[in-house]
């Protein structure tokens, strides 16, 4: 299989760039124009080629073997994208040295082409497309695009050195195949968008906040000031809400959806003041509006990339790129699964979503060697009514939904050290009310009944403490990870990648020793046991769930994965045998993952919503 190294040049100008639109935009866009691409095969000298789009579309099919080569280059997304939509061109394997740095050097490290072949000591990246702002090809002069073909030349000879360094230093070749998938989500799409519905429900949010307003007999203006609005409240006798600024240290009005002085209004004894914060709520709410807008112009230029960025989280998981963040689709509430329900399978196909069952609560079970909750799980037993029961202090055939709902949330959510106020508030987010007290004896009862995971909390403070003294400590089950204090603090996963803590410090607190490390978006993160475990978990529910997916890639294309779920589309007449085959995927248990009690199935339909999505 021959690796061909690439690297796109394209027309961009100070509105139509990948800075101003998104990746999807600015390719489908009529404004796209190839100036040149740069190619190497294997180690040949690369080669430089403009023309116009018929001339390269010609030369590139008659000249290589796309179906048979590995595509490289950094950030592929884009570059492959390119091959797919503009000149019918389907690799066989994708690679990104990209998506390579983020897997081996962390998310918080500056990933760009520029920055690692200085950080290689491979040189430095040109800068002559900051002079093509603005030009097309025909603008150029001879001179000008030879300056230009050996800028591109030298950014393809970049990216196939960090390959090859990449490779020397032991990437993971099973990660490479996760690039892979994951990147042919967005350059090979296969699911469609119903834009009769977008454009219905669009209307509708639209017809909606105008019947708000109209309601309450006021303006736009006046729900969406600050001022304007403590006004309003203050008519109907409402002492408008305030708060300090975190920005500023000055008292601030507390009109933010999250607090608390402005949600207790929604339980006014005054109807009018109910209607005003509902109308207020539901007009500075856009992200419903903007997404659906967002999803019809995509179905205008065709069917829905993927956007799925390998490698997103800390701990591995994946996550939403290009302005379309399909991770967090909301499935409940006003609008709950209507944008799922406009993502289809095209015609003559359907969906086969790929779900595996309470995977993190399974992982931490598992890893923390609690025994009874392993087999709990594996007996397919309902361990939520068992800790309602034990909450509760009744028979499982006596617990209610209610308390089932309880015990649910205890089991998902109190796994990582979570206490009695952060519980509280947790489950007001999911409309149950109990006191702080009662918090405080759930979170008891959980860890009365699990002592193995709250041991494993306190093993993993002791095992931070080790990487910050340079010391090597297990953590968890035998054999799963591997502390590794002289690669700096880092944990070997079962991927054979690293969970990375970046510049870790330790300061004497109030509680004893604490612990931070760096993180580029926010300074620093606190790190304890509890988030240490959880970290864990997740990673090692990745590395289990990236597996089962390559599993269901050997025979159907991955088109998108959300959480711990992934979707395939297949043909209608394969979908009995489609459905056996993932669900049998799904319960996969990888060699080093042995008494792991995974459990996932599958299900069919039409559109998204329908198939699970969650």
């Amino acid at each position: 299989m021959d690796l061909i190294t690439l690297d796109w040049e394209t027309y961009y100008d100070d509105k139509y760039s990948l800075t101003k639109i998104t990746t999807e935009e600015y390719i489908r866009s009529p404004m796209f124009e190839a100036i040149g691409i740069g190619i190497k095969v294997n180690d040949r000298v690369t080669d430089w080629l403009s023309g116009s789009h018929d001339e390269l579309y010609k030369y590139m099919h008659a000249t290589y073997d796309w179906d048979t080569s590995a595509v490289l280059a950094h950030n592929n997304v884009f570059d492959s994208a390119i091959l797919s939509w503009l000149f019918g061109l389907h690799p066989r394997v994708l690679f990104d040295t990209l998506c390579m740095a983020r897997a081996l050097h962390g998310t918080e490290v500056r990933g760009s082409l520029s920055f690692l072949a200085e950080m290689y000591k491979l040189g430095q990246k040109g800068t002559e497309v900051v002079s093509a702002k603005g030009k097309h090809l025909a603008d150029f002069t001879p001179e000008e695009l030879g300056k230009y073909g050996d800028y591109c030349i030298n950014d393809v000879e970049l990216c196939h050195q960090l390959f090859q360094i990449f490779m020397d230093n032991g990437f993971p070749k099973k990660e490479l195949k996760v690039i892979d998938m994951t990147l042919k989500m967005f350059t090979e799409p296969k699911l469609v968008l119903n834009d009769t519905k977008l454009l219905g429900h669009l209307s509708k949010i639209q017809q909606d906040k105008s019947a708000l307003l109209s309601a309450c007999n006021v303006t736009k203006s006046q729900l969406m000031s600050n001022p304007q609005f403590a006004v309003l409240l203050e008519a109907e006798g409402v002492e408008p809400p305030t708060k300090t600024s975190p920005t500023t240290g000055k008292e601030t009005f507390a009109f933010a959806k999250s607090d608390k002085g402005f949600t207790d209004l929604e339980q006014h004894p005054n109807p009018k003041v109910v209607k005003l914060i509902e109308a207020r709520r539901t007009l500075k709410s856009t992200l419903e509006e903007t997404r659906t807008q967002r999803f019809l112009d995509i179905s205008k230029r065709g069917p829905l990339p993927a956007p799925i960025k390998y490698y997103a989280a800390h701990t591995g998981r994946w996550g939403g790129f290009d302005k379309v963040n399909l991770q967090n689709l909301p499935s409940r509430g006003l609008n709950g699964k209507v944008l799922k329900s406009c993502i289809m399978a095209p015609e003559g196909y359907t969906l086969i979503e790929a779900d595996s069952a309470q995977i993190e609560a399974r992982v931490l079970a598992w890893f923390a060697e609690q025994h009874d909750l392993v087999a709990a799980f594996a007996a397919g037993e309902d361990v939520y009514r068992s800790m309602a029961s034990d909450i509760y202090k009744v028979a499982e055939e006596d617990v209610t939904d209610s308390q089932r709902f309880v015990g649910k949330m205890t089991i998902l959510g109190a796994g990582y050290g979570m206490g009695g106020p952060a519980f509280k508030e947790q489950l007001r987010t999911m409309g149950v009310e109990i006191t702080l007290q009662e918090a405080y004896a759930v979170i008891d009862a959980y860890r009365r009944k699990y002592p193995r995971i709250v041991a494993l909390w306190k093993d993993a403070g002791v095992a931070i403490n080790g990487m910050y003294q340079g010391q090597s400590y297990r953590i968890g089950k035998a054999g799963v990870v591997t502390v590794e204090p002289w690669n700096g603090a880092t944990i070997r996963l079962p991927s054979g990648l690293l969970l990375q803590y970046d510049d870790l410090q330790a300061e004497q607190g109030d509680r004893g020793v604490q612990f931070s490390y760096k993180v580029r978006a926010a300074g620093r993160t606190k790190l304890y046991g509890g988030k240490l475990v959880e970290n864990l978990c997740q990673a090692i529910a990745r590395c289990i769930i990236a597996e089962q997916m390559l599993i269901i890639s050997k025979r159907l294309p991955v088109t998108l994965t959300v959480h711990d779920s992934s979707i395939s589309c297949v043909l209608d007449k394969d979908v009995p045998r489609a459905v056996r085959f993932v669900s049998a995927a799904m319960k996969f248990v990888p060699k080093w993952a042995e008494g792991l009690p995974v459990n996932g199935d599958a299900h069919a339909a039409k559109n998204y919503a329908e198939s699970g999505g969650e």
